[in-house]
């Protein structure tokens, strides 16, 4: 069984920083390509950033240049540094791992990050 677990979120004023961490569990293979994903209240749940086995990565173009994504393989563990945050930014966070093929998609239970003063 494969869990994923997201930590890190809270409440920061704008212009602060967060750095959410998301450990993965069971058998989530290097070759996954691992992501953020938010939900706003109201809103559709969008990407927010993803990380294939070899690095590459992408980006919402609304956090592009303030949010960074990484992952360690040997700890099963993908990273989001989130900097300069706005009010917009405000959502549940939820950490995903998919199959490169699309086989098999986890998702975590998300985590709450309030950006307000």
């Amino acid at each position: 069984q494969v869990q994923l677990v997201e930590s890190g979120g809270g409440l920061v004023q704008p212009g602060g920083s967060l750095r959410l961490s998301c450990a993965a569990s069971g058998r989530i293979l290097r070759i996954y390509t691992m992501g953020w994903y938010r939900q706003a209240p109201g809103k559709q749940r969008e990407l927010v950033a993803h990380i294939r086995s070899g690095g590459s990565t992408n980006y919402a173009d609304s956090v592009k240049g303030r949010f960074t994504i990484s992952r360690d393989n040997a700890k099963n563990t993908v990273y989001l540094q989130m900097n300069s945050l706005k009010p917009e930014d405000t959502a549940v966070y939820y950490c995903n791992a998919i199959h490169p093929f699309g086989t098999n998609d986890y998702w975590g239970q998300g985590t709450q990050v309030t950006v307000s003063s």
